[in-house]
C-alpha cells in the first residue's frame, strides 16, 4: 500500500508548471511520510517518482535531497533510498529531552517574555485550535509546532530554541501517532493546554508554567507510548 501511494499521482492535483515542479514533489511526499501514507522503509525511486508526478529526475532528485536533509528518507549502503525508520527502541531518551524542553522554554518564556510575545502566542493557539476543530492532522503537528516555538522564542536563549526546533521536527511522525490514538479528533480538554500554559506565561509565574508544561508533555508522552504498545504492527518492527 505504501508503495502504491508513491506510485500513484495525488487525486485533483494537476501537474506542476515549469519551475515549481522540485517544490511541488517535496510537498506531497512530505505530508505523505509524515501522515504515515508512506511507510518507514517504503522505497523512493528517482524513475517510479518521475513517472508518478509525470516530471524529469530532476526535480525528483531535488526533492529528495530536501527530505533527506530533514531526515525524513535515508539512502543506505546499496544507493537505495527509502522512508527514514521511526527510532522506537530510543523513544525514551527522545521523550526525556522533549519533556525537558517543554519545561525549560515555556519557564523562560513565563519569566523573560517581552510585549507582544503573548499575542503572538495566541494567534498561534488560534490556528492550533482551528486544525483542532478540523481535525487536520498535518495542521495539527504543524501549528503544534508553530506554537511552541513561540514559547521558545519568548524565552530568548537561542540554543534552546534551536534544539527545540530539532526535537519538535524529529517528532513530527511520533505525533501522528498521538493524533492517531484518538483518530484525529483531539479531546478538549487537552486542546486547551495550550491556553492555560499562556495564562501562566502572561502572569509570569515561573512554577505555574512548569507544573503545566510538565503535565502537557507527560500526557503526551504516556497516549503515545500506550499506542505504541497496543498497535501490533509496531510491535512486530521492535521484535525484529
Amino acid at each position: 500500500m505504501a508503495r502504491d501511494a508513491a506510485l500513484t499521482k495525488p487525486e485533483g492535483v494537476d501537474t506542476p508548471k515549469r519551475g515549481s515542479g522540485s517544490a511541488h514533489v517535496y510537498k506531497v511526499l512530505r505530508n505523505e511520510i509524515i501522515d504515515l501514507a508512506l511507510a518507514p522503509g517504503s522505497p523512493m525511486d528517482e524513475l517510479q517518482l518521475a513517472e508518478r508526478f509525470s516530471l524529469s529526475r530532476t526535480p525528483i532528485r531535488e526533492a529528495l535531497v530536501r527530505l533527506s536533509v530533514e531526515g525524513l528518507i535515508t539512502t543506505l549502503p546499496n544507493r537505495a533510498t527509502i522512508v527514514s525508520n521511526i527510532d522506537f527502541l530510543n523513544l525514551p531518551q527522545f521523550f526525556d529531552a522533549l519533556t525537558l524542553m517543554y519545561r525549560v522554554t515555556t519557564r523562560l518564556a513565563a519569566g523573560h517574555h517581552r510585549p507582544g510575545d503573548v499575542a503572538r502566542m495566541r494567534a498561534r493557539q488560534q490556528e492550533f485550535t482551528r486544525a483542532v476543530e478540523a481535525r487536520d492532522a498535518l495542521a495539527l503537528i504543524a501549528t503544534n509546532q508553530d506554537f511552541h516555538l513561540e514559547i521558545a522564542r519568548a524565552g530568548g536563549n537561542n540554543y534552546y530554541t534551536e534544539l527545540f526546533t530539532r526535537l519538535l521536527d524529529e517528532n513530527r511522525r511520533i505525533l501522528r501517532l498521538y493524533y492517531s490514538s484518538f483518530n484525529d479528533e483531539l479531546p478538549r480538554a487537552y486542546a486547551i493546554e495550550h491556553d492555560q500554559m499562556i495564562a501562566a506565561i502572561a502572569a509570569r509565574d515561573i512554577e505555574e508554567a512548569d507544573r503545566l508544561a510538565s503535565a502537557h508533555a507527560a500526557q503526551i508522552v504516556s497516549q503515545i507510548q500506550s499506542y505504541i504498545t497496543a498497535d501490533k504492527r509496531i510491535n512486530a518492527n521492535l521484535s525484529l
